[in-house]
């Protein structure tokens, strides 16, 4: 399966070069990066100390010498390397995050002409946490405060994470309720006492923390915690693979990691 990777001077972007690279049913054929990347023109395995023959370049329609893009850039990036993976049947896994409604639309027409993993974490683990979390809040909905807190390192740029949203999700679909209606997103002042049925959200930024994320289920004379943590974006490229490997075997249609897991 021939692979592009978005984003291949950035941390993630060398992670799934390396992954690929070190996997024997998959080859590199496309490397794209910005176009005032300093990477531009350099073999994509350099930091390897590899060469594999493929030259990093800013050049969108090159993905169309790739089976399945993998991107973990930003919204504006990813929805223009989407629409050219659309239009050369090119398949696509997406682990980038902060898309706005009309980007999310945009993921799911492609969906109609290509086939795409869309998921907040492609981890594996992140994806059994959610599993646990439904289950909890079903167990929980009565008498239990919830509260999601997640850190990440400070060059990430939006709040809060894919990966908390998604927990909010789990929790509010186990409650019944859009998460929208019950989401408290900051607090700050006089906010007075907490109300029954929400789902509040906290967020760190600082230093290189990969990921940390804990759902608080908060009752009275008990708490439960469910935390998953990051030690290495690894984690992030083997689930991405993952994802691939489930697209080979479909032509079109929006997927998550949950139906990767399920196959």
């Amino acid at each position: 399966m021939r692979i592009a990777i978005a984003g291949a001077s950035g941390r993630m972007g060398r992670i799934l070069i390396q992954a690929v690279t070190d996997a024997d049913d998959l080859s590199l054929t496309v490397a794209l990066d910005r176009p005032d990347s300093d990477s531009l023109g350099q073999d994509a395995g350099a930091f390897l100390g590899l060469d594999t023959g493929v030259v990093i370049t800013d050049d969108i329609q090159s993905l169309a010498q790739a089976d399945c893009l993998i991107d973990f850039t930003r919204p504006e990036g990813t929805l223009a390397h989407l629409n050219a993976c659309a239009t050369h049947g090119v398949k696509c896994v997406i682990g980038t995050t902060g898309f706005d409604a009309q980007g999310k639309q945009a993921i799911r027409t492609a969906a109609q002409k290509t086939a795409i993993v869309f998921a907040p974490n492609m981890s594996v683990g992140v994806n059994a946490t959610l599993k646990l979390l439904d289950m909890a809040a079903r167990l929980l909905n009565s008498g239990y405060d919830a509260e999601i807190f997640e850190a990440h390192h400070r060059n990430k740029v939006d709040a809060p994470s894919g990966t908390a949203l998604a927990m909010g999700e789990a929790v509010a679909h186990a409650w019944g309720v859009p998460l929208d209606q019950v989401a408290d997103w900051a607090r700050h002042g006089h906010t007075g006492a907490r109300e029954t049925g929400r789902i509040g959200f906290s967020v760190l930024r600082g230093g290189d923390i990969v990921g940390d994320h804990t759902v608080y289920f908060c009752g009275t004379g008990e708490r439960i915690e469910i935390t998953h943590r990051s030690t290495s974006r690894a984690t992030y490229a083997q689930g991405s693979l993952r994802a691939a490997r489930y697209l080979a075997r479909r032509e079109f249609g929006l997927f998550d990691m949950q139906d990767v897991l399920a196959s």
